[in-house]
C-alpha cells in the first residue's frame, strides 16, 4: 500500500501541501496510546476516499490511520481551510510557468443529487434533494473558483460570486492577476445587470441571448468548463453528495479541483 500512497501523493504535491496545512502537536504527558498517523498518510486516505468513491468504514487498514480518523481530520482541515489554500497553491504555481489562459474564461454549473438530503429540491430531478457545483475555468479548463449552492439555486446567483472569488494569482510576468480577459456564458446567465457588472470590472462578457442565438455557437468557447465538469465526476465521492455539512462537501469539491490544477501543472 506505500506505492499505492505515493501515487496518491507524489512528493511535490507533498511539498505544496506542507506549506499550507498547520502544524498539529501532539502532548501526551503520561505517554502511552496510539501513534498519531501522519499528515501524508491521512491526505493519501482522503484522496482514496474522493477517488474512489468509498465510504469511511470501507478504507483499507493498510493506509494507517482509520475511517473515523480520516474523517476528523478531513474536518479539522476544513476548518482551517486548507482545501482553498492548497487550491490556491496550485493556481499560483500555474501562472508562475504560464500555464493559465486569462484571454477566454467560461462559466457554468452541475447538479448533484443528495444521498442523505441536501439543501434544496432538484427542478430537474423531479423534485429530489441535491446540490449545485458553480465552478469558473480559464481557457484550458483549469478551475479558478469554485462555489456550491441548493440544487434549486438559479445559475445567474453565482455569476458575481464567483468572478469575486477568483484570488490574486501569480503571472510568470507582471503583478498577479484575478480578472479574465473575456467570460464566455450560457443562456442561464442572460440578464442586463451581469453584462453591465462584468464592464464595470473591465471584463468583456459573451453571454447568449435567449430566443436570438443558438446554443451551438456557443459550444465553441464553452466546452472547456462541460470538459472541466467531466473532470470532476472523475472524483466518485461527487456523484452524489453524502456529507450532510455543506464545509465538508465543499472540502471534496476543493480536493477535486486540486487534483486537476495538479494534473495540468505536471503535464
Amino acid at each position: 500500500m506505500r506505492g499505492l500512497g505515493e501515487r496518491l501523493v507524489p512528493d511535490e504535491l507533498w511539498v505544496l501541501f506542507r506549506r499550507v496545512v498547520p502544524p498539529t502537536e501532539v502532548k501526551r504527558p503520561q505517554g502511552g496510546g496510539r501513534r498519531r498517523a501522519g499528515d501524508r498518510e491521512t491526505l493519501a486516505a482522503i484522496i482514496f476516499v474522493a477517488t474512489s468513491g468509498c465510504t469511511w468504514r470501507q478504507l483499507p487498514p493498510a493506509f494507517g490511520p482509520a475511517g473515523p480518523t480520516v474523517y476528523r481530520r478531513l474536518a479539522q482541515w476544513s476548518r482551517d481551510r486548507v482545501w482553498a489554500k492548497l487550491h490556491r497553491v496550485l493556481l499560483d504555481e500555474l501562472g508562475a510557468r504560464g500555464k493559465l489562459d486569462w484571454s477566454r474564461c467560461a462559466i457554468g454549473s452541475v447538479s448533484v443529487r443528495a444521498a442523505k438530503g441536501g439543501p434544496g429540491p432538484n427542478p430537474t430531478d423531479r423534485g429530489k434533494s441535491g446540490s449545485k457545483i458553480h465552478l469558473l475555468t480559464d481557457r484550458n479548463g483549469v478551475p479558478l473558483s469554485l462555489g456550491i449552492s441548493a440544487a434549486n439555486t438559479h445559475d445567474s446567483l453565482g455569476l458575481q460570486p464567483l468572478v469575486r472569488g477568483i484570488p490574486p494569482i501569480r503571472s510568470c510576468r507582471g503583478p498577479r492577476r484575478r480578472r479574465p480577459a473575456k467570460l464566455h456564458a450560457d443562456k442561464g446567465y442572460d440578464y442586463d445587470h451581469l453584462r453591465t457588472w462584468l464592464r464595470e470590472r473591465g471584463i468583456r462578457h459573451r453571454i447568449a441571448r435567449k430566443g436570438i442565438e443558438p446554443s451551438k455557437r456557443l459550444g465553441r468557447h464553452r466546452w472547456v468548463v462541460e470538459r472541466t465538469v467531466s473532470w470532476l465526476a472523475g472524483c466518485r465521492r461527487l456523484h452524489r453528495r453524502y456529507e450532510r455539512k455543506a464545509e465538508h462537501f465543499l472540502a471534496f469539491v476543493g480536493i477535486a479541483a486540486a487534483l486537476i490544477s495538479y494534473r495540468k501543472l505536471t503535464n
